[in-house]
């Protein structure tokens, strides 16, 4: 497999020019696609959709490129519309590395300097809505699997890619058309994932992610006229009281070596009718990211726990629950990228966790070994003026390649 290796290394050194531009050309045309995911209110500001994300529009243009390469490419879909794409090389008698990549987008919002839509070089980076998160780790994927088949390195197992639809949002209730419904139909089933969608520049890998629990905490109290604010009792009041212990909570956890403790957000409080009426009801929605070894029915416990202390009668809804995972520093997936990485770029991308979500926790919780890792800078998802250095996503196109061949190559 060494030889296959410095093959790689040799003929893209030789090529870099050509799948630098040609890499750059396709991000261009995928940013094109208006692929927006933000739900069927904002469809508005969408024009052109039917529905959320129109997903198969990215399809449609990759799999002409991906059958060109000699890929086995598979359509699945929910929505017609929301397509996901399965592309494989490699004759599959041993393991399959899978590269997930989303093909919906977040509005663009304001800010930009240019045309979100119209990708722009300058100063080596790509501008546009798309080029970091996900379409420009996408492109560096299809040119990691063209180096392969130019190289003709043999498989024994499989190179995918999974272009998968509907990341960035889902409406409440939803069935989700892309990587759930993969999973669960069984069509999506590799031995290992890489999910290029962190960011921190090929620097750190994603190994584990905390659990998310979005819980609404409900205080009850008695209406009355606001004149007469003593004949009531205000629930506004008393969601106070919480607020303030909420602040210095500390959530019963054993510490995690990279998730470390939770996190507690309270982003809403909805209570009250008019300023002449005293609040029968006030509504909070926290959002706690948790870790291994917790659930969210401990967590309304310990919340209970305050609640208890002020008196008064409360309600807790617990929805949206994701649970925490975690696989180890020293997975081969991990040693096999790091090895890599540093042969190629000079360091050792360091294993870490995040309190966000990726693709790598839907495939770590269906029994897949996944991790994130790609290039970018985590800063510039979901910002005006996105940008991604170009050197990145070529580096990463050639990591990629050489990544597969060692975890499915012959």
């Amino acid at each position: 497999m060494a030889d296959y290796k410095a093959l790689l290394r040799e003929h893209f050194a030789a090529h870099r020019a050509r799948y630098r531009a040609e890499l750059v050309t396709l991000v261009g045309e995928l940013v094109a696609l208006k692929t927006v995911n933000a739900g069927r209110a904002r469809l508005d500001e969408c024009p052109g959709q039917e529905v959320p994300g129109e997903e198969t529009r990215v399809v449609d243009l990759v799999r002409p490129r991906l059958e060109k390469l000699g890929a086995r490419c598979e359509f699945h879909s929910l929505d017609p519309r929301r397509g996901n794409l399965l592309a494989r090389i490699g004759e599959g008698v041993g393991p399959v590395l899978a590269v997930g990549c989303h093909s919906d987008i977040v509005p663009p919002g304001d800010g930009w300097e240019t045309d979100p839509y119209v990708v722009h070089e300058a100063d080596g980076m790509l501008f546009g809505r798309g080029v970091l998160d996900n379409k420009g780790p996408l492109a560096s994927s299809i040119a990691a699997m063209k180096l392969l088949q130019e190289c003709r390195v043999p498989l024994a197992g499989e190179f995918m890619l999974a272009v998968i639809a509907s990341e960035e949002y889902r409406e409440v209730g939803e069935p989700d058309p892309g990587i759930e419904f993969l999973l669960e139909s069984g069509v999506l089933k590799p031995d290992f994932a890489i999910i290029p969608d962190v960011g921190e520049n090929m620097k750190r890998i994603d190994i584990a992610e905390k659990g998310r629990a979005e819980i609404i905490v409900t205080a009850f109290g008695r209406q009355a006229h606001g004149s007469t604010p003593e004949l009531g009792d205000n629930a506004i009041h008393r969601m106070a009281k919480l607020v303030r212990k909420i602040e210095s909570l500390q959530l019963r956890h054993d510490p995690h070596p990279v998730l470390r403790g939770p996190s507690i957000n309270l982003g809403v409080i909805r209570g009250g009718a008019a300023s002449n009426i005293v609040p029968g009801q006030c509504d909070a929605t926290l959002d706690i990211r948790f870790v291994p070894g917790q659930s969210a029915e401990g967590i309304v416990d310990d919340l209970r726990s305050l609640t208890n202390e002020i008196g008064g009668r409360w309600r807790f809804e617990v929805r949206d629950v994701s649970e925490p995972h975690a696989i180890a520093a020293d997975h081969p997936l991990v040693r096999v990228i790091q090895k890599n990485a540093t042969s190629l770029l000079g360091f050792e991308p360091e294993p870490f966790g995040m309190g966000g979500g990726t693709f790598a926790k839907t495939f770590n919780l269906g029994g897949i070994a996944a991790v994130g890792f790609g290039p970018g800078d985590d800063e510039q998802f979901h910002v005006a003026n996105e940008h991604v250095e170009v050197d990145q996503l070529v580096d990463f196109a050639l990591l990629l390649a050489l990544v597969t061949a060692d975890l499915v190559g012959p």
